[in-house]
């Protein structure tokens, strides 16, 4: 009762604890992760409001401006420009062996050459000069100034180029684009193959660079830029890449657009903190991440950046398409390939925002905070999450604590409670372990209690039961042995085994058996000279011989008549060798009564006939029962011992047929009959020691 009380209270005030100590660090956490995801969102705001400010600005520069036409100019002039044959093929050398190899690595399919290739002599001319003929490996084309080829554009170029270069490398951004007005870019800071390209009839006409230039072009607003999404472009080898744009007036007349690729550096910079969560107080396992309307990431997964072996096994036991995850790890971004598809995303893109444990996309159990970011043509989501065994780690430890805690108080209680439980009980214990004594079969077993109360009274009395029972068991004890006794000396021990354990039909048939009839022969002749104690003692002495060395030799008595005597080997025990031990056995029979005969002055002697086969045996009676055994193997064995001369051993043909190669046999010239017709019998010759018997 102690125990169970305290164990209670224990128990009660831990989950209490436990509870309140898990609620106060979920809502810390998740105070936490929502203070560190509007600050995020903040800067995410900003980031991209301070983009279009500058793109807006840009537009409107008189430079900006006045490049933008003169590029234009420029342009147009070499419309009708004479391009090499060597140009042509060093152009699409360059294609076949720089630009399609590597987009091919990202797109189904096999892209075809000419559908990339400028269709304009301009577009030919420019690309030869600026992406095939320029010195610069690939990425790193931006560093060529001027093709110095003459050319009136190369001349603005060489002017322009560089204002435009440093513009990109102190913003951030990955490129530059400037656009006229019918789509064509006849600028670009980076020359990837879109340079000199057409974005409404050319072949990247169904890229987001593309649709946002027709939005922008359709819009026809001055101070106004546009972002698009990210998507693939295939200029930057399939990467993710998201553009802004503004028009560019001059005066009041359209002339073209500006734009940059926005970088995802920048993006992944603020929303991984640079790579260092755990100043932002992220520990080990927590991210802020952003997802689009498509349920597709549009940052970095920290997990990729910091465990890529881990994070890609993750998403591949998801069942992740192979192919995602070879561009996974070709871009090194999970940008626009992973898929965040949670409870958190789905509620973030209805415009809710919230905190709640779910599952994120590695499917592991996260305090997750969201809320749908306001930038204006994206629609996007950001989460700030942190896993669950991470977050519960001072809870676990808590727990692991209250755990140990408890179990010490409950082990104290414990031995408080056993203590007192044994003095209470100590007179009752001392009974209860004589009364096991007792059940175990100790009856010699005797409480000593001097006390003069109930206790001394109930030990008393089970002293005089034990006592009375130690009496009974006795007497029962003794008529056992003398019951067990008696039906061993009757019958074989697998019978008796059988009648004590209450059987009453016993019957089976066996196999492979062998079985010995023997006959005294000049024992009848004593009864005139002897009393007939005398003759039963000298029977009872043979008899007793015979049953030692039957045992000896694994053979079974069956019954004994008069001076005959009947033995059966693997009958209970099944011997390999049956007809070997019954020859020997009546060999030593034979020893037996010659021996005897010679120390006592006695003219005795034995008559033994063996077969062996199948018999037989069951218990006869019901009152005064027997047991007995039946069949043309006994019936033989015993016409063999009518049949056998004075003092010889006649065995049957069957174990004549098995022994022939241990025994020296003849044949009998007189036939045996057994009722059923005559049988050829066999006298064993001479007699010897006989073989130890096997045990």
């Amino acid at each position: 009762m102690l125990l169970s009380v305290s164990s209670c209270s224990i128990l009660v005030t831990a989950y209490l604890g436990y509870r309140s100590g898990q609620s106060n660090l979920t809502d810390r956490v998740f105070s936490q992760l929502t203070s560190l995801r509007t600050s995020k969102a903040y800067q995410i705001e900003s980031y991209f409001q301070t983009i279009r400010n500058h793109i807006e600005t840009l537009s409107e520069d008189p430079s900006v401006v006045d490049a933008m036409e003169e590029f234009i100019a420029a342009h147009q002039q070499l419309e009708t420009v004479q391009i090499p044959v060597t140009a042509n093929q060093a152009l699409t050398n360059y294609y076949q062996t720089e630009f399609l190899p590597r987009l091919a690595k990202t797109e189904q399919g096999s892209p075809v050459l000419d559908s990339f290739l400028p269709e304009t002599l301009a577009g030919r001319y420019l690309q030869y000069h600026y992406i095939a003929r320029n010195p610069n490996a690939v990425g790193e084309k931006d560093a060529l100034d001027s093709a110095n080829d003459g050319s009136e554009y190369s001349r603005l170029h060489a002017r322009y180029h560089p204002i435009f270069r440093n513009i990109i490398d102190k913003f951030g951004y990955y490129d530059l684009f400037l656009i006229d007005s019918e789509g064509s870019i006849i600028y670009t800071v980076y020359k990837e193959t879109d340079y000199i390209s057409n974005l409404v009839t050319g072949p990247y006409n169904e890229s987001n660079l593309a649709r946002l230039f027709a939005q922008v072009r359709r819009a026809k607003e001055r101070d106004y830029a546009r972002i698009i999404d990210f998507e693939a472009y295939a200029p930057s080898y399939g990467a993710p890449a998201a553009f802004i744009a503004a028009p560019i007036y001059n005066d009041s007349e359209f002339i073209g657009v500006l734009a940059v690729q926005l970088p995802v550096d920048e993006i992944n910079n603020v929303m991984t903190g640079n790579q260092d969560w755990r100043s932002d107080g992220l520990g080990d396992t927590g991210e802020t991440y952003l997802v689009g309307h498509d349920y597709l990431m549009r940052s970095v997964s920290r997990f990729l950046i910091e465990t890529p072996e881990e994070y890609l096994q993750a998403l591949r036991s998801l069942g992740v398409d192979d192919i995602v995850l070879n561009r996974i790890q070709q871009y090194n971004t999970s940008i626009l390939e992973q898929r965040v598809q949670t409870e958190g995303v789905e509620a973030a893109l209805t415009g809710q925002e919230g905190t709640q444990i779910i599952r994120d996309y590695r499917n592991v159990p996260v305090l997750s905070s969201y809320e749908p970011l306001e930038i204006d043509g994206l629609d996007w989501v950001i989460l700030s999450e942190m896993d669950l065994a991470e977050a519960y780690a001072p809870i676990y430890s808590f727990q692991r604590q209250v755990l140990i805690s408890a179990t010490l108080l409950m082990l104290l209680v414990t031995l408080l409670a056993m203590l007192l439980a044994y003095l209470f009980v100590k007179p009752i214990n001392h009974l209860i372990a004589n009364a096991h004594r007792v059940e175990a079969g100790q009856l010699d077993a005797i409480a000593t209690l001097n006390n003069e109360d109930e206790f001394g009274e109930l030990a008393k009395s089970f002293n005089a039961m034990v006592v009375s029972l130690r009496a009974q068991t006795n007497l029962v004890e003794e008529k056992n042995r003398e019951n067990e006794q008696l039906l061993l000396s009757i019958f074989p021990a697998a019978i008796a085994k059988r009648l004590k354990r209450g059987d009453k039909n016993i019957a089976e048939s066996v196999s492979n058996v062998a079985v010995l009839f023997s006959d005294l022969t000049g024992f009848s002749k004593l009864t005139d000279s002897l009393t007939a104690y005398e003759i039963v003692t000298i029977l009872n002495d043979l008899v007793t011989a015979f049953d030692e060395a039957a045992e000896r030799y694994g053979m079974e008595k069956i019954k004994t008549i008069g001076d005959s005597y009947m033995a059966v080997c693997g009958l209970s025990v099944p011997y390999l060798d049956h007809d070997r031990r019954a020859v020997d056995f009546a060999l030593e029979m034979q020893l037996i009564v010659r021996r005897f005969s010679h120390e006592r002055g006695y003219q005795l002697n034995i008559s033994i006939g063996i077969n062996s086969g199948d018999i037989v045996a069951g218990i006869v009676g019901r009152n005064k029962f027997i047991y007995d055994v039946w069949g043309d193997t006994i019936n033989i064995a015993s016409a063999l011992k009518t049949a056998c001369p004075l003092g010889a051993i006649l065995v049957s043909n069957d174990v004549h047929s098995r022994l022939q190669d241990l025994y020296e046999f003849e044949g009998v010239e007189t036939m045996v009959e057994n009722g059923k017709g005559p049988l050829k019998a066999w006298r064993l010759k001479g007699t010897h020691q006989p073989a130890q018997a096997e045990v």
